[in-house]
């Protein structure tokens, strides 16, 4: 099917692959910022600046569904699959942005993991996104999404363990405040990438 595709359609799917790298990078600055807080304004504004470039990216991909008579796929799933990948890099800039402005001064083991879980589900998208030019890897595709499954149901554990251990060991009030909010914003972007994995399948089972 995607074989006798006219170039400019597949365009679309040059631009999938751009967000999604988008989103590993910002997902790895992410991790970074976690590890070394020596750093952290110069991680949150390249945060910041991953997800202007990946708006752009967004933007592009809807003008161009306007314009485009014949679509690869469904164009409600073009339009749904780089909104839901541009939610992915919205979320950790929100993550960042928080982290600063709450003025935390150092990061617990589990929002490290968290964070860690964010990238392992952004470089899953990434490679389910490469693949789906091509029917013929939806095999590959459908694993892909379970193991962004899997991973977004350890985020799931991840989270229940920090919140319980925050009420139970956080003394000050306001870091329980500051810290739930980071973890509940970083649990969100394995959500998301559920979401994405999601609207993937779907395409695979309309498509197939």
């Amino acid at each position: 099917m995607f074989g006798r595709l006219m170039p400019t359609e597949g365009k679309f799917f040059d631009l999938f692959n751009q967000h999604a790298e988008l989103c590993v990078k910002g997902a790895k600055e992410m991790v970074a910022l976690m590890t070394n807080f020596d750093d952290l304004e110069i991680r949150v504004h390249a945060i910041e600046s991953i997800e202007k470039e990946a708006d752009k990216v967004t933007h592009t991909a809807i003008d161009m569904l306007h314009k485009t008579f014949i679509t690869p796929i469904d164009r409600d799933d073009i339009h749904q699959l780089i909104t839901r990948m541009d939610d992915i890099l919205d979320l950790l800039e929100d993550a960042a942005q928080t982290i600063s402005l709450y003025d935390i001064k150092a990061i617990t083991p589990e929002a490290k993991r968290l964070a860690e879980l964010c990238l392992a589900c952004a470089e899953k998208v990434k490679i389910a996104v490469g693949l789906l030019h091509n029917m013929d890897n939806s095999g590959k595709i459908l694993d892909v999404c379970q193991e962004i499954d899997r991973l977004e149901s350890d985020a799931d554990h991840v989270m229940r363990a920090a919140m319980s251990k925050l009420f139970r060991d956080e003394p000050d009030v306001r870091t329980l405040i500051k810290l739930k909010a980071i973890y509940e914003i970083l649990e969100t972007v394995t959500d998301r990438c559920e979401d994405v994995a999601n609207i993937i399948e779907g395409i695979i089972v309309e498509n197939a």
